[in-house]
């Protein structure tokens, strides 16, 4: 089993001329853990990977892996490792000279480096393919030759900016599960960037969700489904409506609140000073119809748009000031033979 280290982020900045892609971000990543970057085009994700494996100079701040500060090391010398979106492999070198590169320009002798490539592509399950050339492979195959080269050097954390995003939705799914069991079975601390929020959930021990430079949450899958510290995670991390309105009183552990348009809610949640600005999240499964409203937890509306999905139904609901509610309601005979008429 590889060592793993944890990776400490110390107020990391990175700022290209008058554009601050990641603003003073502070992050542990535990050993030996699997952690996804997660967030839209242009939040930071990328840059922040590309700085941990030293491919971009870190403007402010420290990165420390394990107990050694890297910051200014070069990538070779940080005991990282990056599997790229493109997979970058030499079309002209068969699969074992592509993983034993890194060892042969460390001047490794060419039996034991290549004794050791044809060991990782058989961890891969690549071993029956060693004489091929990139070109003969499919995404899938590719990926794990990739892996295996990234592998080779033995790192303390392997990066992986979206190596699945090339994949058809199938091969993603499965590649998916062999990404997870590897980590596993090597033991190496895992940061993986991606926009997919179904990725992160299946994949992370850690999501770490970002936005404009900065990081919104970081926290196990659950909890940031379950409870997002902000608006921005709620929304982003889909299944979820937020409700935004101002705090018209409090007690018995509720928050009374209106929203722009006049509908009157309350909700859990500490108490607020009245008049100030707050933001709901219910989550689109929990979204009860037909049923008698209590007091401040309901609204009437009206259905504006219905979305078969097989098992569930998505309602979109218009009302109390509120443009676009979203619930999710087990299919059932009624509900597609109201979508039919």
């Amino acid at each position: 089993m590889s060592k793993s280290a944890e990776i400490d982020l110390a107020s990391v900045s990175k700022i290209y001329g008058k554009t601050t892609a990641v603003d003073s971000i502070s992050l542990k990543i535990p050993a030996g853990s699997y952690c996804c970057l997660l967030g839209p085009s242009g939040c930071g994700k990328t840059s922040t990977l590309r700085m941990i494996a030293g491919h971009e100079t870190v403007s402010i701040g420290d990165i420390v892996l394990g107990k050694q500060v890297v910051t200014d090391l070069p990538p070779a010398k940080r005991g990282t490792a990056m599997m790229f979106q493109s997979y970058a492999l030499f079309p002209h070198l068969d699969l074992v000279d592509n993983v034993a590169f890194s060892l042969k320009m460390a001047g490794v002798d060419k039996p034991t480096r290549r004794a050791r490539a044809l060991e990782l592509l058989k961890l891969m399950q690549m071993d029956a393919y060693a004489d091929r050339r990139p070109g003969q492979l499919s995404g899938g195959q590719q990926q794990r030759v990739a892996l295996a080269r990234a592998l080779i050097t033995d790192p303390e954390a392997l990066l992986l900016d979206e190596p699945l995003s090339a994949l058809d939705p199938f091969l993603k799914i499965r590649m998916r599960a062999e990404l997870k069991k590897l980590q596993k079975q090597l033991g190496i601390t895992f940061v993986h960037v991606t926009h997919s929020q179904e990725e992160a959930m299946a994949l992370a021990d850690l999501v770490v969700v970002m936005s404009n430079g900065r990081i919104e949450q970081a926290a196990t899958p659950r909890e940031v489904f379950e409870r997002p510290a902000t608006a921005f995670v709620a929304r982003f991390m889909g299944d979820h409506n937020v409700i935004s309105g101002k705090v018209t009183g409090a007690g018995n552990g509720l928050v009374d609140f209106t929203v722009v348009g006049g509908g009157s809610f309350s909700a859990t949640g500490a108490p607020l000073p009245l008049g100030a600005d707050m933001d709901v999240a219910v989550r689109t499964d929990h979204v009860r119809i037909g049923e008698s409203l209590q007091p401040g937890l309901g609204f009437t509306g009206i259905i504006s748009n219905i979305e078969y999905r097989g098992a569930t139904v998505k309602l979109t609901v218009e009302g109390a000031g509120i443009s676009e509610f979203t619930a999710i309601h087990q299919a059932n005979r009624e509900t597609c033979h109201d979508r039919q008429e």
